[in-house]
């Protein structure tokens, strides 16, 4: 899984890498996913946060990160063998949001390396449960985006 630049959280000071970009953005959905719930239930609120991931599914993601080559091909080409569908990537979603998922819940397939299979709770990686790595990117979401998570929620 990625790292979390915060120096540089838009890839405007390094080159930009599509996948690495992405790894980024993944783990850093994760990160706010826990943040979120932490904030939820210090303000007792009832609802939970949940993240979700498809595991292999066939996307244009591949085909859009500006590569060629030889390996790039194979590559894309057994994505299109392995992967499943993107209305099964769907389903880990679908089940994270309607399932008995607790709050700060991981949903994925279940299949080998998550790739394919029935949707099922799942484990993080240790840098997608770092939680002060969690509050520092809510900080800096709030400093970029100009909102604020409210102190106290309606229930």
């Amino acid at each position: 899984m990625g790292s979390i630049d915060f120096d540089d959280l838009n890839w405007e000071r390094k080159p930009y890498r599509a996948m690495a970009a992405y790894a980024q953005s993944k783990l850093a959905n994760l990160l706010f996913t826990c943040e979120l719930q932490r904030r939820l239930t210090e303000a007792g609120s009832p609802v939970i946060a949940t993240a979700a991931h498809p595991g292999m599914a066939a996307t244009n993601l591949l085909r859009s990160d500006g590569r060629r080559g030889a390996l790039h091909l194979v590559l894309g080409a057994a994505a299109g063998l392995l992967a499943k569908s993107d209305e099964d990537g769907a389903l880990p979603t679908l089940y994270a949001a309607v399932a008995d998922v607790p709050g700060n819940g991981y949903v994925g397939p279940g299949g080998f390396t998550e790739g394919r299979g029935a949707p099922k709770p799942v484990g993080r990686s240790a840098k997608a449960q770092d939680t002060e790595a969690a509050r520092r990117l809510w900080r800096v979401s709030e400093e970029l985006t100009g909102v604020a998570f409210p102190a106290a929620l309606p229930l």
